[in-house]
């Protein structure tokens, strides 16, 4: 699905790909993150992703009243978990936002591992 912004002037469709690396790139700048994930539903463990497949630790849902994105990701052993989360969800908030000018509604981050 594509998100599509309506102004003065005319219509700007984004890609749901361009979104989805938005969202991981800008989770990965934050500290505290070591890596993004995939869920396998078949067997039930965490698969480790590298930059090239960041995308699969984001999913989007397009909404006629925002993005919401969920993430799914591995965090570096010592740290807050409350806090990487809060600084993640604001970071990628503001770069959607700023980068796209989609507004998001909701920021879901599960931490499937700890990393030490």
């Amino acid at each position: 699905m594509e998100c599509r912004i309506n102004n003065d002037i005319g219509q700007i469709t984004i890609s749901e790909d361009v979104l989805l690396k938005v969202a991981g790139y800008a989770a990965l700048e934050c500290y505290g993150i070591v890596a993004m994930s995939s869920k396998r539903a078949k067997d039930g463990f965490a698969e480790w992703l590298g930059t090239e497949n960041l995308t699969k630790g984001v999913e989007i849902k397009i909404t006629d009243n925002g993005i919401d994105i969920d993430l799914y990701i591995i965090v570096e052993y010592g740290v807050s978990i409350v806090e990487v989360c809060n600084i993640i969800r604001s970071q990628v908030c503001y770069k959607i936002e700023n980068m796209t000018g989609a507004k998001v509604r909701k920021v879901n981050i599960t931490v499937e591992g700890i990393r030490v």
